[in-house]
Order: C-alpha cells, then sequence, then structure tokens
C-alpha cells in the first residue's frame, strides 16, 4: 500500500472532475485525480462527443441520398453506401485525441492522475485500487465528480439484442430494424441518427409526447421529420420486456404486442453514480436520489464538495464543468457561489432544439406577467439557403420592463446559439438591449433579433 497526501482529491475525471483539476492545478492547489476508466468520463467517450460524431455522419449520409434524387439545388451524386465500421473508427480517433488532450492538460498543470476505483475510508481518506495494489490517498478537500450511468430495466438487462446508448455508438452496421425505448433526447438523437443510416427506427414512449421536457410548438418540427424518415412512434405504451424476436408492449389500450427489432435500444434515462465509492462510510444528506449541496458545491460534511450529476439536474458536461472551475477556486480562497441564471439545454435531434432560461408556461408558473413571441425560420434568408426553414427562434420577457427570462429555438444548426441565448440572460439583457444590437446579415441568429422586434410589436420582416 502506497500512501500520498494532497490538497485536493478528486473523485471522476469526467467533464466536472477534470476540469476542476486543471483550475487547482492553475491555482498551485497540490491536487491529485482518480479515475477507473478513461480520463473524459462518459460525455468524451461515450456521449456526448461520440454520438454527436455518428449524427454527423448520418448528416452526411443523408444529404449525399439527397443529392442522388431529384434535389432542387442542382446537385447530383451516385448513390452513397455507409460503412459504419469505419465511421465508429473515426469517431474513436476523436475520442482518443480529446482523452489525450485531457491527460497532457492534466500533467502540463501538475496535477497527479491515479488510475483505479476509489472507495472512500472516511471524511479525509480514500483507498483507490488498481491492478498495482491500493493506494491510500489522505486530503484536506476532496470533491464526488463520480457522475452518472444508464438507467437499466430490470426486467430487460443489457445484453443479447437490448442496448445501452453506449453499445449503440460501437455498432459495426446498421441494423435493419430498431426499437428504441424512451423518446427523450437519447433516443430520439440515436434514433434519428439510425433512421438516416437506412434502419427501420420504432420509438415507444410511456409518456403522450415526445420530448416531454419541451412544449409541443417546439417538439412539431422534430415529428415532421421523424414522418419523413419513417420512424414510427408509439405513444402511451409500456415496455413490458424483450426477446428475440423483438420488444414486447403494452399499448394505451391495454393490449400486447411485439415490435419486430434486430436491436432495442434503452433510452430511459440516467442515474447519478452514488454507489460503489464508499458513501456508506460518510454522512451525507441526500436530495432524493442525488447528493445535496449548497451554492458553493458543498456537501453536509466539511471538506467534501460534489459536483455533476452526481448532484442533480440539469445532468449537462457544461454545468459539471463550471461547478468544477468554480470548486477549484473556491477551494483556492476566491468567495465564489453558484448564481446562474441560465444554464443551455440542447438536443442535438434534426433540427436541433434549444432551451435557455424560462420557458412562457414555467416563467407564468413563477408569477411573471410575460410577453413571448416567435420569428419562424420560413422568413429568414439563411435558413432558406441552408434549407433548413423548419422552426423558429422564440423569447420570453417580462411584461413590465422587458427583461429577458427565457429563449427557446428549434431549427438547423441552431445549437451554436446557444452562446448568445445564454449570455443575453446571464447579462440582464431587455428585449431592447437585444433589438439595439446588430445582428450580421444573413445569419439564423436574425430570427433573435426579430423575435425581440414582434415580442416589442414592431417585427420588421413579418
Amino acid at each position: 500500500m502506497k500512501d500520498l497526501t494532497c490538497k485536493l482529491l478528486i473523485i471522476g475525471a469526467g467533464p466536472g472532475g477534470y476540469v476542476a483539476a486543471i483550475r487547482a492545478g492553475q491555482l498551485g492547489i497540490d491536487t491529485v485525480i482518480v479515475e477507473g476508466q478513461y480520463n473524459g468520463g462518459t460525455c468524451l467517450n461515450v456521449g456526448c462527443i461520440p454520438s454527436k460524431a455518428i449524427i454527423h455522419a448520418a448528416d452526411e449520409f443523408e444529404k449525399a441520398n439527397h443529392f442522388a434524387g431529384d434535389s432542387e439545388i442542382g446537385i447530383k451524386a451516385a448513390k452513397p453506401e455507409i460503412d459504419l465500421s469505419k465511421t465508429v473508427a473515426w469517431k474513436d480517433k476523436i475520442v482518443n485525441r480529446l482523452t489525450t488532450g485531457v491527460g497532457g492538460l492534466l500533467k502540463k498543470n501538475k496535477v497527479r492522475s491515479i488510475s483505479g476505483w476509489a472507495s472512500f475510508v472516511d471524511g479525509k481518506t480514500v483507498d483507490v485500487a488498481n491492478g498495482e495494489g491500493t493506494h491510500r490517498v489522505r486530503a484536506e478537500n476532496i470533491i464526488i465528480a463520480t457522475g452518472s450511468v444508464p438507467v437499466e430495466l430490470p426486467f430487460m438487462p443489457f445484453g443479447d439484442n437490448v442496448i445501452s446508448s453506449t453499445d449503440a455508438l460501437a455498432l459495426s452496421a446498421p441494423p435493419k430494424t430498431m426499437a428504441i425505448v424512451g423518446a427523450g433526447y437519447i433516443g430520439l438523437e440515436l434514433g434519428i441518427a439510425f433512421a438516416k443510416m437506412g434502419t427501420k427506427v420504432t420509438v415507444v414512449e410511456a409518456l403522450d409526447k415526445i420530448l416531454p421536457l419541451y412544449d409541443k410548438e417546439m417538439t412539431r418540427p422534430v415529428e415532421k421529420k421523424l414522418k419523413a424518415l419513417g420512424v414510427e412512434i408509439v405513444l402511451g405504451a409500456k415496455a413490458k420486456g424483450a426477446d428475440k424476436a423483438g420488444l414486447k408492449i403494452e399499448t394505451k389500450d391495454g393490449d400486447a404486442k411485439t415490435i419486430k427489432a434486430e436491436k432495442i435500444l434503452v433510452t430511459v434515462g440516467r442515474a447519478p453514480k452514488t454507489e460503489d465509492w464508499g458513501r456508506e462510510n460518510l454522512v451525507l444528506d441526500m436530495s432524493g436520489r442525488f447528493i445535496k449541496i449548497d451554492d458553493q458545491c458543498k456537501t453536509s460534511m466539511r471538506g467534501i464538495y460534489a459536483i455533476g450529476d452526481v448532484t442533480g439536474e440539469p445532468m449537462l458536461a457544461h454545468r459539471a464543468m463550471a461547478q468544477g472551475e468554480m470548486v477549484a477556486e473556491i477551494i483556492a480562497g476566491e468567495n465564489r457561489h453558484w448564481d446562474k441564471r441560465a444554464i443551455a439545454a440542447v438536443c442535438f435531434t434534426d433540427p436541433e432544439i434549444v432551451s435557455v432560461g424560462l420557458s412562457a408556461d414555467e416563467a407564468k408558473a413563477e408569477g411573471f406577467d410575460i410577453i413571448s413571441q416567435n420569428f419562424p425560420f420560413t422568413a429568414n434568408g439563411r435558413a432558406m439557403t441552408m434549407e433548413a426553414e423548419d422552426g423558429f427562434i422564440r423569447v420570453v420577457a417580462r411584461k413590465d420592463n422587458h427583461l429577458v427570462l427565457g429563449v427557446q429555438a428549434v431549427g438547423g444548426g441552431v445549437a451554436e446559439l446557444s452562446a448568445a441565448f445564454a449570455l443575453a440572460i446571464e447579462m440582464g439583457a431587455t428585449l431592447e438591449d437585444i433589438t439595439g444590437t446588430i445582428h450580421a446579415h444573413p445569419t439564423q441568429s436574425e430570427a433573435f433579433h426579430e423575435a425581440s422586434l414582434r415580442a416589442l410589436g414592431h417585427a420588421l420582416h413579418i
């Protein structure tokens, strides 16, 4: 057993953990980070990054198919083919570049990395087991950044033809048929990608709508695309099990049915990883299934912090990163608190969906008297030239002082506008601030300007 001491120990090298370690290193804090699998965590290895690579490949394949037909813009191409095994290899190269880069940044900032699985002995001591034995680490401060794991249905465990999102991102060829359990963002992002690659996709959702976190107006363009791709949506239905034939479900009418599927992708959410790291040896207050934290990410135990998915919604990598950066600065002696007005949520469906701040319904529920308007991309020149007219940008603002409370958008490529929306809310912008800012022409961002003008009663291009 080898003993180590440090000022800061971080358990988990996902987005939150590695950012906290890098920032701590920059601030001169003696830091050790422990990771049992791979630098970058779920996001870099089997989540955000690889899924977007597969989605991009699917988009390009669909585009090539589009040009193999009767293209209105005058491009003609041969019928394309896709070699998914080669796509996966390309995806893996990207992942390797990023994870190697994380390791290099940790080393550059003098962070000591230990590969292995951590387990708390007490509030200041952690044992790390790996193939070389066990390291005992004693630290003044500890950050728990253990992340989350895919939810596995007990009556339909992963294995054989039942797969997780991780498995879906490693398939060597698109299956002929796929059933997806869950119509949330993960299920629909991957479902749309595989449908574009030629898979016959059926999505089963227990609720009565897809993408339950978004309102009907925002999901309508996605529904239109799903229909165009031949994706079948079965709402109000419950998964009941699986066999070699496919997915067994119970419809909203109570009928039993089997959906034929080579692969059954289960995407019913993620659960915080709160077990298998010695939580039972601590006295941590919990908030439901999550670790309870305050506005400095402090837990109920002195010197122990928690960040990222293990602390609750929204389970987003950029939230974890921001928390990790903040905690490192707090440990360095800075006076920081978590006071974010908005964290952008992006759904990489086709078209993409962005939501920042409050929706109209959420704002009303909080007691605000609001004004809200949208501007459609059918009236945006840049969207027309990109063949991306489905969708809109919507603003939600207080009626009394025009303070922007929320921005929502759906459309091709709108993910890249998320920073502008978040910045507007974080900086306390009013509708007049948005309309007084010159938005470059021709760009999709003009729809943000026009939606704000429309909310003030004088849109120019509609």
